[in-house]
């Protein structure tokens, strides 16, 4: 098999890693509420659940993630963490107790800090011109799987029989379902996935890019893990693959990495990403600050609004199931919309703009929902209405600002040691939706003090953007290693 269809194949699977993860949000969310009460659980169990599986994940993706950084590997630790995702929904399946049950979804989580890694491989194997496109094209598969969900839950809903000594009923079939597919997913690692490059195809590129003005010998040292694009700038036609061509003379590298005069011993190649890595500066620097908070806030009012949404419904237009179903799959198609139009306006516009218009939608939803949703007035039809065109302007705002600080993050942290910032990243998202439902949840008849907290968060990140909005580029690398001397 060449190159090229081994790339095509790899991409292929990390889309499908995260479609699971959105089948399972979108398949064991619906029912857990009605089975924890089978299982005699009272009501904050709901939230212990939830909470539980963001929980792991926040802990275990800046582990994963310094894994990645130090050894170069992303397919053991996507099969390592896979095995938890496994374990996880088969003991969500058993389901002989309210502890199983949250412990379930506390071992289910473990298998989602795999995603700091993967997208600390995306960026070590793409360009920075490219890396708003593919990252929203990972994105959208997430999107998708939260689309399909549903649809799966309609033949699971008719589950009733006995296997050996478990019961598969509506409320346990979503346990094993997952199990399987999540088995499945192993398989498809193992044929379809690989690492690029390998440690003896980093060694025979880096001998063939000599220069002949040449670096320092610290800055040569320091900068040596030299990777193959994922995917070359201007060559995304459609499909997610690449297109292999001749290496020029003086490469496009990922993270604005000069090209080196000679190659580094091999016994420093392998030396570690963390050796002169300062946490401090990493992460305290303005841009990057600005970014967390975005990842905070948004998540933070998304999930918050999500836990709103549905007694909303119930309490102003008595939806059930139905109704909701068909309005999650509605946002779910504008969400997916949302982020092939992200792909393409990221090729003509920078990421900072991008991540502007994001913040200015949020803005004018979080406003709307205040006025109209607060206190609503006016009949049934005026109230549909308003109800539908916030979460409209709240769910288009998503893809601009997921999208943006993803891509951006990944430009202005060290290349070296992205896999712990992702996981970083990712730990702050989690945290973001543990205390989203939280705070929504206990402030669902008191919406003025839940959305007017929520619109502030939003007019502080405005405010920290407009500030920091010029820092908000790519950093070159000749600027982490003047930071690393100081």
């Amino acid at each position: 098999m060449d190159d090229q269809r081994r790339r095509k194949l790899t991409f292929f699977t990390i889309g499908l890693i995260f479609l699971l993860s959105g089948i399972e949000y979108a398949v064991i969310l619906p029912t857990i509420w009605r089975y924890l009460q089978t299982l005699d659980a009272p009501p904050y169990f709901l939230g212990l659940g939830l909470s539980a599986f963001s929980f792991s994940g926040l802990l275990t993706g800046p582990l994963f993630g310094l894994i990645s950084d130090k050894t170069r590997t992303t397919k053991k630790i996507i099969l390592f963490a896979n095995c938890f995702e496994i374990v996880g929904n088969f003991m969500y399946f058993m389901g002989y107790s309210k502890w199983l049950l949250l412990s379930s979804r506390l071992v289910a989580g473990i298998g989602t800090g795999a995603g700091s890694s993967i997208f600390s491989f995306l960026t070590r194997n793409t360009v920075p011109e490219d890396r708003s496109t593919v990252f929203a094209a990972v994105m959208a598969c997430r999107q998708a799987g939260l689309l399909i969900g549903p649809a799966f839950n309609i033949f699971l809903r008719l589950c009733d029989f006995q296997l050996g000594p478990f019961i598969v009923n509506k409320f346990t079939a979503p346990g094993i379902f997952m199990c399987g597919l999540w088995l499945l997913l192993q398989l498809v690692v193992l044929l379809m996935y690989w690492d690029f490059p390998e440690p003896a195809s980093r060694g025979s590129r880096e001998d063939k890019q000599q220069q002949e003005d040449g670096e320092d010998e610290e800055d040569e040292n320091d900068e040596n893990d030299e990777v193959r694009p994922l995917v070359h700038p201007h060559e995304l036609t459609g499909s997610y693959g690449t297109v292999s061509i001749p290496p020029p003379r003086i490469p496009t590298v990922a993270n604005g990495n000069l090209p080196r005069r000679s190659p580094s011993p091999p016994e420093q190649s392998h030396s570690s990403p963390f050796k002169r890595f300062s946490a401090r500066r990493e992460f305290l620097r303005e841009e990057v600050v600005v970014l967390l908070t975005a990842q905070f806030i948004t998540l933070f009012n998304q999930t918050a609004l999500e836990t709103m949404v549905t007694p909303l419904t119930q309490k102003f237009f008595n939806f059930g199931e139905l109704e909701n179903s068909i309005m999650y799959c509605v946002c779910g198609v504008e969400v997916i919309a949302g982020f092939v139009f992200v792909r393409w306006l990221s090729r003509r516009v920078a990421e900072r703009v991008v991540l502007a218009i994001g913040l200015i939608l949020c803005n004018i939803s979080c406003v709307w929902c205040l006025i109209f949703l607060a206190n609503p007035q006016g009949g049934f039809p005026w109230q549909l209405a308003e109800f539908i065109i916030g979460v409209f302007l709240q769910v288009l705002g998503l893809p601009f600002v997921a999208v943006a600080q993803v891509s951006l993050f990944s430009k202005i942290t060290a290349e070296k040691t992205q896999g712990f910032s992702q996981g970083v990243r990712r730990s702050i998202g989690g945290l973001a939706t543990i205390l989203g439902p939280l705070w929504a949840g206990g402030l669902t008849s008191n919406l003025y003090v839940m959305l007017g907290v929520m619109m502030a968060l939003l007019a502080l990140l405005t405010i920290m953007m407009a500030f920091s909005y010029e820092r908000l580029v790519e950093r070159p690398i000749v600027e982490h290693a003047d930071d690393s001397e100081e």
